[in-house]
């Protein structure tokens, strides 16, 4: 089970697009300096937008070169802010570290963090060797944790925040063929909590999010079969594909000034699957 997952034709329809201006506005949310994590594909690209048509001033991380240059021309054809595009390889923590500190010195703080990056390759308890381990907790656990790290300076400057790490429901399932993304994802939650409640007397917000069955390309290409939709449909509340973008108005939601009140919480959107 992946935070990322994606879906091929069934006969359960995915929801019909919306108007932008059928959604929320956050007036909060204008001008405020957003660094993303993963946001070239899938629910990071999705967040990159809903962020971009809000007004922020978008940074996003990626090795995806592509898709991110193609996601900055739509947003600047859509008349959009343009989104800062950093190349950078997260695993790699001094490189990480220094893309935060640029990102800091571009826009003078971060206000908003989504660690949203990850990778939730499927692989059997066998296959896993010590380097297989370090290799997928240094893509899923820890440059959530030094992202973090790297940010609170500017956050406590201001004496603001809202940090938002991506989970997901396959520790609650639990999933099985990919123990290790199932085992950072649940130390997520426990990270989320913990650093609530450091971070809370400086105002700064920390809360987690908990996608389920999300319909990305990715997924659509590598693992979401007919049977897999069925069992996905049989174990939702609602029977329709759960969007990206469905997950991009929640996290701006706890973005926002609307939210000011709300850290330490795990939101789970997965049509009602836990």
């Amino acid at each position: 089970m992946s935070n990322h997952l994606s879906t091929s034709p069934q006969p359960n329809p995915s929801p019909a697009p919306q108007p932008a201006n059928q959604y929320a506005s956050y007036p909060s949310l204008r001008d405020r300096a957003v660094l993303i994590t993963g946001g070239a594909t899938g629910i990071g690209e999705s967040l990159v937008r809903h962020f971009a048509r809000q007004g922020s001033r978008v940074t996003f991380f990626d090795i995806q070169d592509e898709p991110a240059h193609q996601l900055i021309e739509t947003l600047i054809a859509d008349g959009c802010p343009a989104p800062l595009y950093t190349p950078c390889d997260i695993t790699n923590i001094p490189a990480l570290q220094t893309a935060v500190k640029r990102v800091i010195d571009t826009y003078g703080t971060v206000d908003i963090l989504v660690n949203n990056a990850a990778n939730d390759q499927r692989h059997s308890i066998g296959q896993v060797t010590p380097e297989y381990w370090d290799n997928s907790i240094a893509v899923n656990l820890r440059p959530q944790f030094f992202t973090i790290q790297s940010v609170l300076p500017a956050m406590r400057a201001a004496q603001r925040g809202s940090i938002i790490n991506m989970s997901s429901i396959s520790w609650m399932i639990p999933s099985t063929g990919v123990s290790l993304y199932v085992t950072a994802k649940a130390a997520i939650v426990g990270l989320t909590r913990t650093f609530a409640h450091e971070l809370g007397p400086d105002n700064i917000r920390v809360n987690a999010v908990l996608p389920g069955a999300i319909v990305t390309e990715k997924q659509k290409r590598l693992v979401y079969t007919p049977e897999y939709k069925a069992k996905i449909m049989a174990s939702q509340a609602l029977k329709r594909d759960i969007l990206p973008d469905d997950v991009a108005r929640l996290v701006l939601f706890l973005a926002a000034d609307d939210s000011s009140a709300i850290t330490n919480q795990s939101y789970v959107i997965d049509g009602g699957w836990v």
